[in-house]
């Protein structure tokens, strides 16, 4: 088969997988620290690899050295290694990043719950679904005191608050949000 209905074939594939896995999910997935990504490099066998993103959210790769994935999709960290390669190669090379671990997707809830603690997700969870994983609040907890504390993109913190009591008598269920990774469920 030519090199040229070969890379057609990887382009077609990709954009499939994309398209796929942004009609799964009702959000992207972003790369995470912690998270182990396997980066694939058509027909370039010595540069592709998997690489683990470090706390500092970049990745090392031969060749081009150091890549930033913070705030990047998947999808987003092949375009940019692209780029980056093409800077020593003829043509832009076809660049596939798929996540092969989310170790770094986690969330973290803490206070007046049976089990509190870090857990890893691999789907949406919403608030209720985090609190389920902690086994659920203790006699104790402050139920309509619930906090979800989340940094933004720009390093600001914000608070949301969460009332359970409310939730699990079928109102506001618009309040049971998404967590997002690294967000922290504090019950009091």
């Amino acid at each position: 088969m030519s090199h040229c209905i070969m890379r057609n074939i990887l382009v077609s594939l990709s954009s499939f997988i994309v398209l796929l896995s942004a009609t799964a999910s009702s959000a992207p997935y972003f790369v995470n620290p912690g998270d182990i990504l396997q980066v694939d490099i058509w027909n370039e066998s010595l540069l592709s690899r998997e690489a683990l993103v470090r706390p500092d959210g970049f990745i090392s790769l031969p060749m081009i050295g150091e890549i930033d994935t913070t705030n990047s999709t998947p999808l987003k960290v092949s375009d940019t290694i692209a780029q980056a390669l093409s800077e020593y190669m003829k043509d832009i090379p076809q660049v596939v990043v798929s996540v092969q671990n989310v170790a770094g997707n986690k969330i973290y809830v803490m206070g007046k719950v049976i089990r509190p603690g870090e857990y890893n997700i691999t789907s949406d969870t919403d608030i209720i679904q985090a609190l389920a994983l902690a086994g659920g609040l203790n006699t104790f907890a402050a139920e309509n005191d619930i906090l979800i504390l989340r940094r933004e993109a720009d390093g600001t913190q914000v608070s949301i608050p969460f009332e359970y009591a409310t939730v699990k008598n079928g109102k506001e269920m618009h309040t049971n949000i998404v967590l997002r990774s690294r967000d922290i469920v504090v019950v009091p």
